[in-house]
Formats: C-alpha cells, structure tokens, sequence
C-alpha cells in the first residue's frame, strides 16, 4: 500500500515492505526482520531543492553541486551568493531524480528530513545530527556515525533496498526474488522518452537504462519518476529501482558505499539481483541518486495495520507536525 508521509512541509511518497523474517536469498542478500517503509520513487531535484532551501544559504558541506546546474543531467540551479543562495529547479527536471548527490550529501538529507525539516545553518539539529551524526573537520567530511537507535529517517540498508526492489512472496520463483525490480526474470525493455522526460512505452516490464531515454538533445537521460507505469512497479510498488539514477545505500565495503540499481547508461547486467556497485561516499556523479527509507518505532499503544505491517500511528502523526 501506498503512504504519502509528511514531513514538516515536504510530502515523501512511500510504500509498505512487510513480511518480517523473510528467506534471504542463497548468497545471504534481502532478509529483514521488520517491516517498513521506502520511497516509492528515488528523491526528486523539488525535493532536495526544498532541501537546500531550507539549509543551504551558506552551503557550509557542499550539499549543492554546479553539476546540477551545468551539466543537462542535473535539474537545480544556484542563485545568490554566500549567505543568500536561493534554489530553483529547471524546466521539465522536478519530476526527474537528483543526481550529483554524495552518499554524505543523502545522509544530510535523511537527518533533515528527521529533524523535520528545519529551515536553518547546516549543523546539529538540522543537517550533522539526527538518525546519523556526521563528524567534520572545517567543511569536509571526515566520518559518519552507523544509524541511530530508533532513527525514523533513512537511507535504506542494503537488505532493505534489495528486499523492495526483488523479493515478491507470491513469485513462482522457489527463491520469492526476481532477477529484475520489474518483478521479471527477463530483461527489461529500455524504456523510450518524449520531449519532456516521460517514458513513452510503459507497460510490464520496461525500464530507463542503456540510453533508450533520448530526450534534451541526450542520447540516454533521467526519466520522470515512475513514467514506465505500475506495471514495471516492484511487487511493494517502488519505481525506478531498476535503471534511471543508480542508488546510495548504507551498506559499507572497505571505506566505500554500495549503489545498486544502474541507470540511465547501463547494460542490463547493472540491473540484476547479483550486481551492485561500490564507490567513495564523495562520489558526486551525474548518474548517482538515492531514495530514503522510514522505520517505525516500536508502537506505542497506537497501531495501524495495513497489509503485512503495522504502523505506528503516534510515531507518522510526530513527523507530521
């Protein structure tokens, strides 16, 4: 089931992942013992230009990258100067994902968004505290803490991302795990766009990646959100796992994060269960994005049941003030 969750001002769209305790796969992958929450799309360039809006008139931890300016993937421009940057989003790129985020940059986020939004200096409180504490050194990043007990707000683990985007308890598969986010064993056919970024084939199993998506004088680009239609949906219902902006999730590998997903770019193999990337938690690229998770707390005396998961009322009802 679909859950649009306020947080303060900016509304994210999530979906139910249920079934606690579900089988990982043979390689150990998509076992989570909770339900909860995931974005049903990856952040969109409206979100985190609200973001920076609230945050960034002095950009102290470079959460604005000129990338999303310049370069035809990117769909945020900076007006101002230090002190007084203002935020806007370019034509026809609110519904499409941000990219040129580092994995730091979707953390910040993810605090924000626990603090509720708060319009103020990056710093405890708004930006460097919340479900993970960020260690700095002046303006650069230097270390960030693992997710907080009880934190709300999150990027998703690697099992939490992975069970969303492959596992379906209906499957005829033995495993319950697609080899594609399209709820498809068969690759997907590469999503085609029009001249404002919709993808114009949509239908069961299709998706943005290996340069379909020609639009913007690009061959290959960011498609809107979701455009492939619910029939190229995940069994949970989140779009885009498959394709359009590859993914940060917090799962570690040396000093690097795991992306997963593909993008816009990519063969079909980047989409696969098996694969995943891993990278400098720096890494701003111009086909990197996220998507944010939400993990109820332990219900205090109020629950929703809606489908395999409970929701914890009093803990949605906290975040919407």
């Amino acid at each position: 089931m679909l859950l649009a969750v306020e947080s303060a001002a900016l509304t994210i769209d999530l979906v139910t992942v249920g079934h606690p305790g579900n089988e990982p796969t043979a390689a150990g992958s998509g076992a989570v013992g909770y339900s909860y929450q995931i974005g049903t799309h990856e952040v969109l360039n409206s979100q985190y230009a609200e973001f920076l809006n609230s945050v960034a008139a002095t950009d102290t931890y470079g959460l604005f990258n000129l990338g999303m300016e310049v370069n035809v993937f990117g769909g945020i421009v900076q007006s101002g100067s230090s002190g007084s940057y203002t935020y806007s989003v370019k034509a026809n790129m609110g519904d499409k994902p941000v990219t040129f985020v580092s994995f730091y940059d979707a953390a910040r986020f993810s605090n924000w968004l626990e603090n509720g939004q708060p319009i103020g200096a990056q710093g405890a409180g708004t930006t460097e505290t919340g479900s993970y504490t960020l260690f700095t050194d002046g303006s650069t990043t230097t270390n960030m803490s693992s997710r907080g007990a009880g934190a709300g707000w999150v990027l998703p683990t690697d099992d939490e991302w992975y069970k969303a985007a492959y596992y379906d308890p209906t499957a005829a598969a033995t495993s319950n795990y697609w080899l594609y986010p399209t709820r498809s064993d068969i690759a997907p056919t590469p999503g085609l766009a029009d001249a404002a970024g919709n993808i114009t084939n949509g239908g069961p199993n299709v998706a943005n990646y290996a340069q379909g998506a020609d639009w913007n004088g690009r061959d290959g680009n960011v498609t809107t959100a979701g455009s492939a239609g619910p029939e190229s949906a995940s069994y949970y219902g989140t779009f885009d796992q498959g394709g359009n902006v590859e993914e940060w999730n917090e799962r570690l590998v040396g000093t690097n994060r795991v992306s997963r997903g593909g993008n816009f770019g990519t063969i079909e193999l980047a989409l696969r269960s098996s694969i995943y990337g891993a990278g400098s938690p720096y890494n701003e690229g111009f086909n990197l994005g996220f998507r944010v998770a939400f993990i109820p707390e332990p219900c205090c005396g109020i629950g929703l049941m809606i489908g395999a998961a409970v929701i914890c009322v009093c803990r949605v009802q906290r975040r919407r003030r």
